[in-house]
């Protein structure tokens, strides 16, 4: 179980949280759009830390699961807590895929794939744009002034 609250923004919080979303970001985001390939700012991040959801900061991937794939996307092996993330059939473009989705605000990441390395042999190839980045030695984001293990370090 997650130490990390679960619970859905308000709409209140929502309005806020999108209000600051660009609109390359709100696409993505919020209309399950996909990024051009070998674009996103996070394709070739070596830096160690976490990566956030962009709209409600609740952090989804660790670098150390990041590799590359060389499909054009960040990809990681493993969430950084498997109730982090939400898995949606999607039927949309003549196939079936596993969109992902953030757990707790909705948001759109990317999809997963069979494809992946050892030990989950899952390939989570995400939007750039969906994600915000923390340094290993910084606090994680808290947009929504939860504080508890939110608040603490990545």
């Amino acid at each position: 179980m997650s130490s990390f609250d679960l619970t859905p923004p308000s709409p209140e919080q929502r309005v806020t949280l999108e209000a600051g979303l660009s609109a390359d970001e709100r696409r993505v985001l919020l209309q399950h759009g996909t990024e051009a390939p070998f674009c996103g700012v996070f394709l070739d991040n070596k830096r160690e830390g976490t990566y956030c959801c962009r709209l409600c900061g609740l952090p989804l991937f660790r670098s150390s699961a990041k590799f590359d794939s060389g499909t054009g996307w960040p990809s990681f092996f493993a969430p950084y807590d498997e109730a982090h993330i939400g898995r949606v059939r999607d039927t949309s473009h003549g196939m079936i895929r596993v969109e992902e989705v953030c757990a707790r605000c909705g948001s759109h990441l990317g999809h997963i794939f069979p494809d992946g390395p050892a030990p989950t042999y899952e390939r989570h190839c995400l939007n750039s744009v969906s994600l915000s980045f923390v340094d290993a030695a910084q606090d994680l984001p808290d947009p929504l002034q939860r504080g508890g293990a939110e608040a603490g370090p990545a």
